[in-house]
């Protein structure tokens, strides 16, 4: 009995004494493992675990105690002080955090401080301060990317003077871009859930070693959330709970998350749902972006009505919802299987800048209805990853994708009875293998193989809204048509000394399309298109620390874009009498591209990066006048149109300077400052030259921060230098109806900026609320090609809750 009665007695004394802390990130509240705990003559130490998790029965109550890491600034305090804040301790990350892990130049880990490339991570403590309306709003707000939009649901971003099917877009290592991926803006990012973000990485540059074709400009790369196995044999529980309301356009916004761990299985279910009213602009711009009369259909008939608030522009609104499910298993330290859903569906929404097109007579104007159909995107992601050692592999992957796009565009000329549509369908299948192999001393070997799949389902129809008839029209592509491609690579990354590595790769794609035309509409002087091309990238490029603060980086790649069904056998009007049609005759484009960075580090005070590109772009992919069975003109629509094709008319160049900057005033109060600069402009094949299409103008902002333990505030300006109208590219002169006029009567996209406040606070360690006034001095403005106005001054509340 008294044995029984010590052990409890022993057992109560270390319940009463033994002090368990969690260790947590300042930002995002999520546990840091391997956090070393000692004191001042290190003869006492701890280490957290997993769970951010450490037990300081060691160590004194009043004992001074460090606290380090690699990735945060160093703390100290005491058992007593840690206990009063409830065991809970907060790190603060560095300033520039050179052992940052990136994914997207490999498939693998690397560390950041050894890639050659410019590269942007917008990690998950960014996504849950910006609170983005979409993954375009995402990238917009980095201050890296610039972002186009045609409409409210939309966001075409442009990086280093290209855009859509220049740039690749990928999930989870899985590539979106698909054979119908357009050379004109499209809005594909939207169908990612920004709130199932875990961080995105963006490559700027040719990424084609990696990523195959479309990959000139760069990549980005969204990583979701991942479901999370339990650390005991119990069932864990966890979850996410947010809402968001922003006044500009009356957006409410619900998003929720639940996780259920076992050791072995974890599944995680996301959720969110979005509804956006039309969107309001600012009070002080242009008037010529006023919405001063939109088209109504009254008793049959269309009609132009007056705008009761012209600043309103009447339709933009829409509504969207996105579903995820992960589950994961995992049946030894070997072993892992991941299985990813992901579901997307927007309703209809409009295409504004089609919208307020002015008629040929300019004095209505020239569309009733123009709007796509709902925008839906499935993907089902199977990935299986081993960890061990193989014969040739440290590391093997295997990524097998299902995705499934649907699109369609509807529309009616004023006062016409005809409404014409087509509808589009993509099933894409893909399969990649990639190996890492790090047995050869300092050389780290990354390789494997890919295949893709697309098939394209394309129809068209007219129906009379009048009596409701509905006949069989041209469809927008050739039903049925297919793109593949099959490509293999080799990255090599080797450490030459402890302060110079080197990273080089080779890729071989090659890309088949099999296209069939339908004759029944157009006598189309060819019956199919069989293209069979292959390319061969590759990239050298080091990184070189001359001191420890002081980082040189060199990068010279190339990158390619195969034609797809989209470039080869499309019909469609890019612009009011013009039309586009098909030509089988296309062969790829190629970038070839040098990129020099500079980063310093002064102190952990102040961090200064720089970087200069040049990419030169031969045989572009590019829309120009053609002869259709030797006619300039054709019917389309009912209307006589000009004729045009995409042809390998023109080279390009694009050159440009970014610059980044962070100073640490304080503990509490930093500055960062973003700056893009870039140039561009096309070569035709006679010589002459004009500006590039897809060239943003200058941007960047500046951020005034200030947080503490549970307050973070960001008062800053975002910058849009002016487009001129000798700047502007030929084909964006003619759309007059979305930019401003100068003093000339010229069409041109103004200088503008905007003055923001975001601000967070933590009520509690579940519980927080956020506070946003965008564009407080209620500008008016466009951003360049964007015929959609920009939100004016806009209030943002947001609550988050996890559970």
């Amino acid at each position: 009995m008294n044995k029984v009665l010590f052990l409890l007695i022993f057992l109560c004394i270390q319940v009463v004494f033994a002090q368990q802390v969690t260790v947590l990130d300042i930002e995002t509240h999520e546990p840091i493992e391997n956090v070393t705990i000692y004191n001042y003559d290190h003869s006492k130490t701890a280490l957290t675990d997993f769970d951010g998790k450490v037990d300081l029965t060691v160590f004194e109550s009043e004992e001074r105690i460090i606290f380090r890491h690699l990735s945060y600034q160093l703390r100290k305090s005491t058992r007593e002080q840690i206990h009063r804040h409830g065991d809970h301790l907060f790190l603060v990350m560095k300033a520039e955090e050179l052992d940052e892990v990136v994914m997207s130049v490999s498939k693998w880990e690397q560390q950041k401080k050894d890639i050659p490339n410019k590269i942007a991570i917008i990690d998950a403590r960014d996504i849950a301060f910006v609170s983005p309306q979409t993954s375009a709003d995402l990238l917009q707000n980095s201050g890296k990317v610039f972002v186009q939009k045609s409409q409210l649901g939309g966001g075409s971003p442009m990086i280093r003077g290209f855009a859509t099917n220049r740039l690749l877009l990928s999930v989870d290592g899985v590539r979106m871009n698909n054979a119908i991926f357009r050379g004109g803006n499209l809005q594909s990012v939207i169908s990612i859930d920004p709130y199932s973000v875990k961080s995105t990485e963006i490559i700027f540059g040719p990424g084609s070693v990696i990523y195959g074709s479309d990959a000139i400009g760069g990549v980005m790369n969204f990583y979701t959330k991942k479901a999370e196995f339990s650390n005991s044999d119990s069932l864990s529980f966890s979850g996410n709970a947010s809402y968001r309301f922003a006044s500009a356009n009356l957006e409410n916004t619900l998003h929720v998350d639940v996780n259920l761990g076992k050791k072995k299985w974890a599944f995680l279910t996301s959720a969110s749902y979005n509804n956006f009213d039309d969107m309001k602009m600012g009070s002080h711009g242009p008037d010529s972006y006023l919405r001063k009369e939109y088209v109504s259909t009254v008793n049959g008939k269309d009609v132009l009505v007056p705008n009761n608030n012209t600043k309103v522009q009447n339709p933009t609104g829409y509504n969207q919802f996105n579903l995820m499910q992960k589950i994961a298993y995992k049946p030894n330290n070997t072993w892992q299987y991941d299985l990813g859903l992901h579901y997307s569906e927007t309703s209809d929404y409009a295409r504004y800048d089609r919208l307020i097109r002015p008629n040929s007579a300019g004095d209505g104007l020239r569309s009733a209805e123009w709007y796509y159909g709902p925008q839906k995107w499935f993907m089902g992601n199977l990935q299986m990853n081993k960890r061990g050692k193989g014969i040739f592999y440290d590391g093997l992957k295997i990524t097998t994708a299902y995705q499934h796009f649907e699109e369609s565009r509807n529309d009616r000329g004023f006062q016409d009875v005809i409404r014409y549509s087509t509808e589009e369908k993509v099933d894409a299948l893909s399969t990649n293998i990639d190996f890492e192999n790090k047995k050869i001393g300092n050389l780290r070997l990354y390789y494997g193989g890919e295949y893709i799949f697309n098939k394209v389902g394309s129809m068209g129809s007219q129906e009379n809204v009048e009596t409701n008839e509905i006949s069989a029209s041209a469809s927008r592509y050739p039903d049925g048509s297919t793109w593949q491609t099959l490509a293999g690579y080799v990255h090599g990354e080797y450490k030459a000394k402890p302060n110079f590595t080197l990273l080089s790769g080779l890729r071989y794609s090659h890309v088949w399309i099999d296209a069939v035309f339908d004759k029944t509409y157009y006598p189309f002087p060819f019956d199919d298109a069989n293209l069979n091309n292959g390319a061969l990238t590759g990239s050298l490029g080091f990184s070189w620390f001359p001191k420890a603060d002081l980082q040189v980086t060199f990068n010279g790649s190339t990158g390619f874009r195969a034609p797809n069904i989209d470039d080869v056998g499309k019909i469609f009007d890019s612009e009011p009498g013009a039309v586009v049609v098909p030509n089988p005759d296309l062969e790829p484009e190629y970038a070839y591209n040098v990129e020099l960075g500079v980063q310093k580090n002064f102190n952990d005070k102040v961090v200064l990066k720089s970087a200069a590109f040049y990419t030169y772009l031969v045989d572009a992919l590019v829309r120009r006048d053609y002869l259709f069975n030797g006619e300039e003109e054709i019917i389309y629509n009912g209307e006589m149109s000009n004729v045009q094709a995409i042809q390998n008319a023109a080279n390009a160049f694009v050159y440009g300077f970014e610059f980044g900057a962070e100073a640490f005033l304080t503990d509490n109060f930093s500055v960062e400052s973003n700056l893009t600069f870039t140039e561009g402009i096309e070569e035709e094949d006679n010589g002459t030259e004009s500006p590039g299409r897809h060239v943003s103008p200058t941007f960047g902002d500046l951020h005034l921060i200030y947080k503490n333990q549970r307050l973070k505030t960001d008062l800053f300006v975002n910058y849009n230098g002016e487009v001129s109208f000798y700047d502007l590219a030929t084909s964006e002169r003619s759309k007059e109806y979305i930019y401003a006029s100068d003093a000339d009567g010229n069409p041109y996209s103004p200088s503008w900026y905007t003055l923001n406040l975001r601000s967070q606070y933590e009520i509690s360690n579940a519980l927080k609320v956020s506070l946003n006034l965008e564009n407080f001095t209620d500008q008016r403005y466009r951003s360049y090609s964007s015929g959609v106005s920009a939100p004016g001054i806009n209030l943002i509340i947001g609550l988050a809750y996890r559970f």
